[in-house]
């Protein structure tokens, strides 16, 4: 039978860390809409901090993230809701440099997960790319063909660069 309770020792460490947060929680006010307009797809790296990458606070922007900052059929359907009801007319495809996604293939990650832990992940699709441009190129155009998005969201694409904290914007 599997244990449902919470993990409080697995978590207590961020449980503390929230008392503290709320002793100066200053968001209250803010509302579920992105008050700049804007909706970020980008990695799930720990070295991103997508809004101050771009000058932005809490509540300014929507951020979707994943492995490799691909669009998925999972970052469409969010941002389908994000532009007919969050307030987002703009959206930022943000990949960045040193990804463990641009820099391995699909057959190298599902053999290093079965060989280290023995689980067998081959029916997953982790959209690893060779070609991080190719593949940004492709996601943009994937986000601006999409028919389901509102009319006139304006796509765009950038490459952030995790050593200098530069965003690149793909030209392409």
């Amino acid at each position: 039978m599997t244990d449902n309770s919470f993990p409080h020792d697995s978590f207590d460490d961020l449980l503390a860390a929230n008392v503290e947060y709320q002793k100066s929680f200053k968001y209250s006010g803010l509302t579920g809409s992105a008050a700049k307009g804007l909706a970020i797809v980008t990695c799930m790296d720990s070295r991103i901090n997508p809004l101050s990458v771009i000058g932005l606070r809490s509540g300014d922007a929507k951020i979707l993230r994943n492995a490799g900052a691909r669009v998925t059929e999972d970052v469409l359907r969010t941002l389908v809701l994000a532009t007919y009801l969050l307030n987002v007319s703009r959206i930022l495809v943000m990949p960045h440099t040193d990804c463990k996604m641009a820099e391995n293939d699909e057959a190298d990650f599902h053999k290093l997960i079965d060989e280290q832990y023995g689980v067998n992940t081959s029916s997953l699709e982790f959209k690893t790319t060779s070609d991080q441009l190719g593949a940004l190129a492709s996601d943009i155009n994937r986000v601006r063909s999409y028919p389901l998005l509102r009319d006139g969201v304006a796509v765009g694409g950038a490459i952030y660069d995790v050593k200098t904290g530069t965003i690149t914007p793909y030209e392409g």
